[in-house]
């Protein structure tokens, strides 16, 4: 097994296991529900914005290994960030997840979230993986529900 995929597979089950900003946000400005239903994977994501920033984000909900850990990281990732930056990186990582990005060769700010690159050697957890990521943008534009049917 290469390092990489060590790495993959155990900040998976970390973050599953243990997921991060994993709460509802009683006064979230906005939110959006994402539904994955070929996994079964089914999530909202909470955002609370103060002015332009992500002053906290969160989510519930449930699923398989890789959409929890997504999520969880996601969420690691955009607190703090300008509505601008997180829309950013929504579309690097989609873009990573599709074979879009190649992130070793191209310019990109997804740190750590680079884990995910080699999901898209599996296409059917692609989704999985981006579901989140759809949901934040959801939230971000004030819409409530994504589905990925």
């Amino acid at each position: 097994m290469s390092e990489l995929s060590e790495l993959y597979q155990e900040t998976i089950l970390e973050h599953n296991k243990n997921p991060r900003n994993f709460r509802e946000i009683e006064d979230a400005d906005r939110s959006a529900d994402g539904n994955n239903p070929l996994c079964g994977d089914a999530l909202r994501v909470y955002v609370d914005l103060e002015g332009d920033v992500v002053k906290d984000v969160a989510f519930k909900g449930s699923g398989c290994a890789i959409s929890k850990a997504s999520a969880s990281m996601m969420t690691q990732t955009v607190k703090g960030k300008t509505k601008e930056e997180a829309e950013k990186l929504f579309e690097e990582f989609h873009s990573m997840v599709t074979g879009g990005l190649d992130v070793e060769t191209e310019e990109n700010d997804l740190g750590r979230l680079k884990i995910f690159a080699g999901v898209i050697e599996f296409p059917a957890r692609v989704k999985c993986a981006s579901l989140s990521w759809h949901t934040l943008n959801a939230a971000l534009h004030g819409e409530e529900v994504v589905s990925t049917e």
